[in-house]
């Protein structure tokens, strides 16, 4: 398993009975999490005192519950210098995957050490955690996602990481339409990050499901790669697609490069107790070093 455990401003504390509890900086959430299917004692004093709390209905989705928490807030990532705008927002989410910190890490260091100019296409960008690892590290990023709010979220984490003159191009389009047309332009990409959801729609009602169009996309995003791409990663919260499934799509269709692919869980430290709570798994294509 990968680990995300270089974390200064969040931390998982404790988990049972089907939630976690977590401090983001200076506050503490409870929010519900499937993989937690034990039932262990609470006794850290954050369940008793938190900062707010989502409850899950019965009928599906959920609510949040509001004690002291500000409508905005941030945290850093200290090892890589990045820091993100967080509020609480639909279906228990804050704007951030801490989980995906230990990819962050792998990319910028192959980044880092490409010695020579690396261009990033990040697909399902999201509030742009990985194209701000990638840009720290010296890349040049295509930040594409389907949500205008969530691409105006990404700048402004790109604000307040000292980013915003960046080499990023943001912009909000289907992912698949907009690589098909990159692959009639011509243009091509060193590396490959894609993070897409379960179930999703586009800017103009295009319907996404993850076990359909995974593949057929992965196989796509092949053509715009340039001749010696330097890494390709896929992450999935889908329990489906298990490490196993990413390694094989990722093997089979980057074979002509070479390289090696390698695939794991990923998770988090739980502070009280030792244990990692998993959040998803990621599959890493890299090209050979000679390249």
């Amino acid at each position: 398993m990968w680990i995300a455990d270089h974390w200064k401003d969040y931390e998982v504390i404790d988990c049972s009975s089907g939630e976690k509890l977590e401090r983001w900086g200076d506050y503490t959430l409870v929010r519900p999490d499937p993989q937690v299917i034990w039932d262990t004692p609470r006794k850290e004093k954050g369940w008793h005192k938190m900062n707010a709390h989502y409850h899950r209905s019965k009928k599906g989705g959920g609510e949040w519950e509001f004690f002291d928490l500000p409508e905005q807030w941030t945290i850093n990532y200290q090892r890589l210098g990045l820091t993100f705008n967080l509020k609480p927002f639909s279906f228990k989410h804050t704007g951030l995957f801490p989980e995906q910190a230990a990819n962050w890490d792998w990319f910028s260091e192959k980044i880092r050490n490409a010695g020579r100019p690396v261009k990033v296409l990040n697909l399902f960008a999201y509030t742009g955690g990985a194209t701000l690892a990638a840009a720290s590290a010296g890349a040049s990023v295509t930040h594409v996602d389907a949500s205008k709010g969530m691409v105006q979220w990404a700048k402004e984490n790109a604000a307040s990481s000292g980013l915003a003159d960046a080499p990023i191009r943001w912009l909000v389009d289907d992912c698949k339409k907009f690589v098909e047309r990159e692959i009639r332009r011509g243009n091509h990409y060193d590396a490959i990050i894609m993070d897409p959801p379960s179930y999703g729609r586009g800017p103009k009602g295009e319907i996404w499901k993850i076990e359909e169009a995974i593949y057929p996309l992965v196989k796509t995003c092949t053509q715009v790669l340039s001749d010696t791409p330097l890494f390709f990663l896929i992450n999935s919260y889908t329990t489906g697609l298990q490490p196993a499934v990413l390694a094989y799509m990722l093997g089979t269709e980057m074979k002509r490069f070479g390289g090696e692919v390698h695939a794991e869980e990923i998770g988090l430290p739980v502070s009280s107790n030792g244990l990692v709570l998993p959040c998803g798994a990621s599959g890493r294509w890299e090209g050979n070093p000679t390249f």
